[in-house]
């Protein structure tokens, strides 16, 4: 998400405006509208791998998988956003019946970069938490070999697996799913490669999480 904002809108006058918009996408957030930046080749890349592996693994179960054009409204935070990759399992849900703005995501998958990536982690996730169907939240590097999975646990802390080098997979059990790093990774030049690790538990309540203004 860029930092250049535009003039308060209700998040309705911001949907008009996505649904007839054929170059620039945009954001929204409690009234503010972010234009989104283009995609390195890194980005683009992880996120199309991630999204063609669900796919594959996910195209005989009730699940389906969305690429970056389809939105998501996260109607607490009064969010409209575009994830990398998302996935709903069973029914979907809509905000109204143009069928382009899902509500119940059951996974988010969002590639870091350097102007998103404090966003992404920090207030982004904060708002994602307010979906009650949302079950994991991957969070894949375009500079290196690291991907971070947070689950919710039954009490409502988030748990944190962190998962690094080629060897490794993220395990996705809540779609019966697994993404090995060396396919989310395919063809893409990184800056740094990590030396494979054994997988990194770590558990961390973040049901509290402070909430740093995007950039």
């Amino acid at each position: 998400m860029s930092a250049a904002s535009q003039p308060r809108l209700s998040f309705d006058d911001w949907l008009a405006i996505e649904r007839t918009a054929t170059e620039q996408r945009s954001e929204y957030l409690a009234g503010e509208v972010f234009a989104m930046a283009g995609g390195s080749e890194e980005h683009n890349l992880i996120a199309l791998n991630v999204a063609a592996e669900l796919r594959n693994q996910l195209k005989d179960r009730p699940c389906r998988v969305y690429p970056s054009d389809m939105k998501v409204h996260i109607a607490a935070a009064d969010v409209g956003a575009y994830p990398d990759v998302m996935v709903v399992c069973g029914e979907r849900a809509f905000h109204d019946g143009r069928r382009d703005l899902i509500t119940n995501p059951i996974l988010v998958v969002e590639v870091l970069s350097d102007s998103t990536e404090a966003y992404d982690r920090g207030d982004k996730f904060y708002y994602y938490r307010s979906l009650e169907s949302l079950q994991a939240y991957l969070l894949l590097s375009q500079t290196r070999m690291q991907a971070e999975l947070f689950l919710r646990q039954p009490d409502g802390t988030w748990s944190l697996s962190s998962y690094q080098g080629p060897a490794d997979s993220i395990p996705l059990h809540l779609i019966q799913a697994e993404l090995s790093l060396a396919e989310v990774y395919d063809k893409v030049e990184l800056l740094s490669v990590s030396s494979p690790t054994a997988p990194r538990h770590v558990t961390s309540n973040q049901s509290r999480s402070s909430r740093a203004r995007p950039r």
